[in-house]
């Protein structure tokens, strides 16, 4: 049974801003993902369950990771897979294990900086605490205090007679955030951040905690042409990974029998910090998944190696458009400009995993979608910034092509991209995954 193409409009956007609201962690990206899942009729699988081969859509969730897949019916055990793969993290302020401390009768909280954020512009904004807490049976609670709790204060230019000039921030004693004032009490921001989860402190044995601006995405410019939100590197591409899987899924219980790939989502954690994680793509989690599907459905060694020597990943991660400000530090053949479609990124020092052969299947996809793309190549004077599209391919040895949307403010609390390219990159998702 086939399904008719899908097409996303300006709705998706507009889904994407609720999406952004309600992700200010790794695992509320997974929750909300699976949520999205489970309503389209896919079901969860334990990596500890015995799997079994049924045709169908499943996934799988390991911390802040989760990995989707639909299985048409009357998939052979060598069914290549067709891959679209994001990540669920983003740079931010994390909590330390001994959060409570403070200076000059300020209450403030230990953090750590994740990844590599543009630290200024974490400066004199209003943050909120989210995450998740570990409790003693092993068990986890969500906690989102989604309100102005913190604040990383600036110092004013009456001190600082320079900072116009150039702005030098020491990440361990310029980046604490305060949350109060008076005498410092240890346990107490846990006891905190317990209590707004309805929690005793007793009950809480660890936790991940990070925090996250509180200002709404928002649309921007006289035409609402522009969009500004947290989190688009890479929610933005996780939030259409999963209306593409969902889309190309569609025909649900009835069963699909004409895709001839079996379409796979992967959402990693811990990108921004190189992805060395279990729940990493450096990790084996996506290879265990390919795997046991193709063990479940009956096949064996030679079945997988045939089926990941046909299989194709499109790695999607934002990346820069051209700034209007600072033009001679992109290439000048190559300015990506909001609202021209998705982007493919190109580096042949393999900080992109892209080759003349991904750029024909990207080129393909988008023409079957009807949208426009364009090409990213950095200024040879600049480091290149990469992404799990070339650990997937020299991990899994897949052909994998990176893509993505072209953003401005990248690693800033708040970043931009054009209004129109999330459902040009949804729409190019699903043609490449409808096959």
């Amino acid at each position: 049974m086939s399904s008719a193409p899908v097409r996303f409009d300006r709705g998706h956007t507009d889904d994407l801003m609720s999406f952004l609201a309600a992700s200010p962690s790794p695992f509320h990206v997974v929750a909300n993902t699976a949520a999205r899942l489970e309503e389209a009729g896919f079901r969860k699988v334990e990596e500890t369950d015995a799997w079994d081969g049924t045709a169908g859509g499943k996934y799988l969730v390991r911390g802040g990771a989760i990995i989707a897949w639909y299985v048409p019916e009357g998939a052979a055990p060598h069914t290549p897979f067709r891959i679209i793969g994001a990540h669920t993290d983003s740079p931010n302020l994390r909590v330390k294990p001994q959060p409570d401390f403070g200076r000059e009768g300020w209450r403030q909280v230990a953090v750590e900086v994740y990844g590599g954020p543009l630290l200024n512009s974490w400066l004199d904004r209003d943050l909120g605490i989210a995450g998740r807490l570990t409790l003693r049976d092993g068990s986890h609670r969500l906690v989102n205090v989604d309100r102005p709790l913190l604040r990383v204060p600036q110092l004013a230019i009456h001190l600082d007679r320079g900072v116009n000039d150039g702005m030098k921030l020491e990440r361990q004693r310029h980046m604490q955030p305060v949350w109060g004032l008076g005498e410092v009490n240890e346990g107490d921001f846990v006891a905190f951040v317990a209590e707004e989860s309805g929690l005793d402190a007793e009950d809480v044995a660890g936790w991940d905690l990070m925090t996250h601006a509180v200002e709404a995405p928002a649309y921007l410019g006289r035409d609402r042409e522009l969009l500004a939100g947290p989190r688009m590197d890479n929610l933005l591409s996780v939030h259409a990974c999963t209306a593409a899987l969902v889309a190309v899924a569609g025909a649900g219980a009835a069963g699909r029998d004409d895709l001839t790939y079996i379409p796979v989502f992967a959402a990693f954690d811990h990108e921004e910090n190189g992805s060395e994680a279990d729940t990493g793509a450096q990790g084996p989690l996506l290879g265990i998944v390919m795997e046991r599907s193709v063990y479940a459905r009956g096949g064996g060694y030679e079945d997988k190696a045939r089926a990941l020597a046909g299989s194709v990943c499109l790695s999607s991660d934002v990346g820069h458009a051209v700034h209007p400000n600072y033009g001679e530090r992109h290439d000048p053949t190559h300015h990506p400009r909001p609202n021209g479609g998705p982007i493919l990124k190109v580096n042949v020092n393999q900080r992109y995993a892209t080759d003349g052969n991904g750029r024909a299947i990207f080129a393909a996809a988008c023409e079957k979608a009807g949208v426009p793309w364009q090409s990213f190549v950095s200024n040879n004077d600049m480091p290149c910034g990469t992404t799990i599209g070339p650990i997937t391919a020299a991990r899994h040895g897949i052909t994998t092509v990176d893509i993505g949307v072209a953003c401005l403010s990248m690693h800033s609390a708040r970043e931009m991209c054009g209004s129109e390219d999330p459902h040009h990159l949804a729409n190019a998702l699903v043609a490449f995954l409808d096959a």
